[in-house]
Formats: structure tokens, sequence, C-alpha cells
């Protein structure tokens, strides 16, 4: 089976979530993917190519591929709760944000990443602005919502040994979402 532009997308953005762009290396990648690096320059010209590449893959399918989902849901509370679900599935994207975070002042990193946060943000932000709170505090809440989100997969990074179960994961959704609904 030939190996698609996609599958080095994915692996590269696994490399990221262990240990940042440093990670993103077209050798290992290509041990890892069971192909050599001939495959690697048949879909992209060097590794810069693939990083804007899967940085563009992650800021469609991790920022606005989510926000598109909840987005249309009337009830605010829900809509966060929702949104926390949706980001907290699949753990590709919390590895990224993490392992990106590591990254963010690197030239090709930092203008995505700023875009993304900001996205992000101003989504959250209008979200606790629909709940009632003032836009300082909806301010302050997206931020905290944004830092439980990458708590949650740094710790699953730093104690991989530890898996949580589902229920854990349901359990620390529930009670960040009534912390950080409180007073609205």
């Amino acid at each position: 089976m030939a190996l698609g532009k996609e599958d080095w997308i994915l692996e590269a953005a696994l490399a990221i979530g262990r240990g940042g762009t440093a990670a993103v290396a077209v050798e290992p990648l290509a041990k890892r993917l069971g192909t050599t690096k001939g495959s690697f320059y048949w879909h992209f010209a060097n590794r810069d190519a693939l990083i804007a590449a899967t940085l563009d893959a992650w800021e469609n399918e991790y920022t606005e591929g989510p926000i598109a989902q909840v987005a249309q849901i009337e009830e605010p509370r829900e809509r966060i709760a929702r949104l926390l679900e949706v980001v907290m599935e699949d753990d590709r994207e919390g590895q990224a944000d993490v392992g990106l975070l590591a990254s963010a002042h690197d030239p090709l990193v930092a203008p995505v990443f700023a875009r993304v946060q900001s996205r992000r943000f101003a989504f959250l932000e209008e979200c606790f602005g629909d709940l009632g709170f003032t836009p300082a505090v909806a301010r302050h809440r997206a931020r905290l919502a944004y830092g439980a989100f990458l708590a949650w997969f740094e710790q699953r990074r730093v104690h991989p040994d530890r898996p949580p179960s589902r229920r854990e994961l349901r359990a620390y959704q529930r009670e960040t979402i009534a912390l950080l609904t409180r007073g609205s």
C-alpha cells in the first residue's frame, strides 16, 4: 500500500505531540511509517513543507472542525460542554497542542499558533459572554477552559503508564464545566 501525504502529516502530528517540531525528522518518520525517505520527497519538498502542512491540518481539523461542530448549539453551557467533549475525544489533538506549545516561537509555528489561539479564545469568550459574563470575566473563563484542556493532555503525556478511563474523562469534563460556568 502506497503512503499518501496524509500519512506523513499524521505521523508528523504524532511526532510533534511527543517532542514539538524538533521531533519532526524525515528518517525517523520514514522508519515509523515503514518506508523510505524517497516516499517523503515524493510528497514534500522539505521538512518545513511537512511542518507547514501539518500545522494547516492541525488548524483545520482541531480548531475550525470542532468549532463548526458546536457553533450551532444555542444553549451556551451545552455548547461549551460539547466543545470540551469533542476536543478531548481525540488524544492526537491535545498531544499536538502540548507539543506545539514548546515550539510556539519557531518561525514556522508562531503565526499559525497565534492565529489558532486567537480563534479558539475568541470562540470561547463568545460562549462565556453568551452565558452572561462580562467581557473581562468571559476572557478569564476562556483562558481557564483552554488551560483545563491543555492540563488534561499534559498529564496524559507525563504519565502515559496511567491512562485515565472514559469515566475519569467524563468526570473531569463535568467538573470543569461546573467550575467554569458557576455564577452564570
